[in-house]
């Protein structure tokens, strides 16, 4: 325990040494200007970042795999189909594109109860092998995917540039006013997974043993599954989908810490998470000049990870 405390305030140093660089390094211009739009910045990624640990933690303890994550089964897709359906019908200026209230609260309705309706049917008192349910998540991402694509291709060029600048997540056009309100969402949701971190820390047993030991195993994975989906689907409204990112921090936060309990699991990841992403905005500004954004540097080094998983898994089924 005292190692992953130790372990715990060096990555939280390392984070605050990232975000007082991200922060004070070479602001230009005025500094009452430049420095509370960089800060901003750091507040989205932060809890972009809490959200996305948090929620792909819980998920995977539910689901007793490392390899499956909200992201993987679907959800960011169901954000592109959301801004893709709405350019396609509605067009670039409509109050669904330029009352960014709206646009949050369709997206994040939509995500949720898509969701909702993929859990209920597929997590029922777990009949359906964990392969099953990640090659049927994969299968309807692709689908979303598909069906996004055929839609863009038909959309008209300009009204597509306007849609290509949603579907990548993109610290550098936080909206403030939306960004308050996913915090509040965002705290709630953590306030409510609070009272179930000893409840998760127990079902990381496995689903016999928890019934035994008092807890309401089908109830609770489902209030689990809900909370996550509600934390991946605000994350991905406010900033954009980054998929594999969840994935990356919460396996990298179990080889680090090798740790069963869920505070530190969380509080682990969250820190590697909040490292990952303001340090990789820092390159994305100051080393790539904004030439790229960050969610396609972490979708690629993610994807690999991700085979890299996959192959490792493989190999010790054997």
């Amino acid at each position: 325990m005292r190692k992953n405390s130790t372990k715990l305030v060096f990555l939280a140093v390392i984070g605050l040494l990232c975000i007082l660089f991200y922060a004070f390094y070479d602001i230009k211009g005025g500094f009452d200007y430049a420095f509370p739009r960089r800060m901003n910045r750091v507040l989205a990624m932060v809890i972009t970042g809490i959200a996305i640990s948090y929620a792909t933690v819980i998920f995977q303890t539910v689901t007793r795999n490392r390899i499956l994550t909200p992201s993987v089964m679907g959800i960011d897709s169901m954000y592109e189909v959301v801004q893709t359906l709405i350019y396609f019908f509605a067009g670039s200026m409509s109050m669904w594109v330029l009352n960014k209230y709206l646009n949050f609260g369709a997206a994040l309705l939509a995500m949720v109860l898509f969701a909702f309706l993929l859990y209920r049917f597929l997590f029922r008192a777990d009949k359906h092998p964990i392969y099953l349910l990640l090659l049927i998540g994969m299968i309807i991402g692709t689908f979303l995917g598909s069906f996004v694509t055929f839609l863009q291709v038909l959309i008209d060029p300009v009204e597509y540039l306007g849609l290509q600048s949603l579907l990548f997540a993109n610290f550098s056009r936080v909206n403030v006013e939306i960004l308050y309100i996913a915090v509040g969402i965002l705290l709630i949701s953590f306030i409510l997974g609070y009272f179930m971190l000893n409840k998760l820390d127990v079902m990381s047993l496995g689903r016999e043993n928890s019934i035994n030991l008092g807890i309401k195993y089908d109830r609770m994975v489902m209030q689990v599954l809900i909370l996550s989906s509600i934390l991946i689907a605000t994350s991905t409204a406010l900033v954009g989908p980054i998929t594999f990112l969840g994935l990356i921090v919460a396996n990298l936060a179990y080889q680090f810490l090798a740790s069963y309990k869920h505070s530190v699991l969380i509080l682990g990841s969250s820190l590697i998470s909040i490292i990952a992403l303001v340090g990789g905005q820092f390159l994305v500004e100051h080393i790539f000049e904004l030439r790229t954004t960050l969610s396609v540097i972490i979708n690629f080094v993610g994807g690999i990870y991700f085979i890299y998983l996959l192959l490792k898994e493989s190999r010790s089924s054997k």
